[in-house]
């Protein structure tokens, strides 16, 4: 585990990765030191191969209220549109380029930006209380992190528009009605049902996962013909890993497969 005075606590068990955003006085808010930490922390996760699944999920009452407002205010203050190009669009590229599984554990109020690298994520689950804001029109600014990317894709340009320009609270049985998030769970539970999908997804072929992800990325430039090709090109590499002849073994012999991510 991270040093707990850092803004962001890194952990890795049972092949999970955690990354927890930690400055809970200002709601996980994101500074340099915790955008750097976090784009640092996924170059390490893609490198490691003891690292099959990530999470990403914040200490206290918040997920993370995006950008810290006093990092961009005051005479010696950076232009916003600095701290968009230094600090949140690596961490996007980073979240899709990673080859393994991203999960959003949205523990409370993801807002900003903050919303937008959840849903950037391969899946987000958040407990019941939670809530994601598009809160960027409150302050005259347009949504960052990729959120005019990934929101009309997962909730229709409608929808998409409307949360945006309006900044309304959008609860996370809501989100999930809508498409945004993949479940909910109850508050009580919460640690331990992202802890039981973490180390599902851990334990699955993550080179097919990975593979998975990356034909995902492709999907809304590809027309289906392309789509197509892709997939069998993937589908080749697929067929090639020590997972996809184990999981076939597994199931002639009528058995659990033991993957490796190899």
């Amino acid at each position: 585990m991270s040093d707990t005075s850092s803004p962001l606590l890194f952990s890795l068990a049972d092949g999970v990765a955690t990354l927890t955003l930690n400055r809970p006085g200002v709601f996980n808010s994101v500074n340099k030191p915790l955008a750097l930490a976090f784009q640092q922390h996924l170059r390490d996760c893609q490198a490691d191969a003891a690292v099959r699944a990530v999470c990403i999920t914040g200490t206290g009452r918040a997920f993370c209220a995006g950008q810290d407002l006093a990092e961009i205010t005051g005479p010696d203050a950076p232009e916003v549109a600095e701290i968009v190009e230094l600090h949140y669009n690596p961490i996007i590229s980073l979240i899709r380029e990673l080859d393994k599984p991203v999960v959003a554990a949205v523990n409370g109020v993801a807002a900003g930006a903050g919303a937008n690298i959840a849903l950037a994520c391969d899946i987000v689950v958040a407990r019941e209380s939670a809530s994601f804001i598009q809160a960027f029109s409150k302050i005259g600014l347009i949504p960052d992190s990729g959120g005019t990317y990934f929101l009309p894709r997962l909730v229709g340009m409608q929808r998409a528009s409307a949360l945006m320009m309006t900044g309304d609270k959008v609860s996370a049985a809501e989100a999930v009605q809508m498409g945004m998030i993949y479940k909910t769970f109850a508050d009580d539970v919460f640690e331990q049902e992202v802890a039981t999908l973490l180390r599902k997804l851990a334990g699955m072929p993550t080179k097919g996962l990975a593979y998975t992800k990356q034909l995902l990325n492709k999907t809304f430039g590809n027309d289906l013909t392309q789509q197509l090709r892709a997939k069998g090109d993937y589908q080749l590499r697929a067929g090639q890993t020590t997972d996809y002849r184990e999981g076939v073994a597994a199931f002639l012999e009528k058995r659990q497969p033991t993957f490796t991510g190899n």
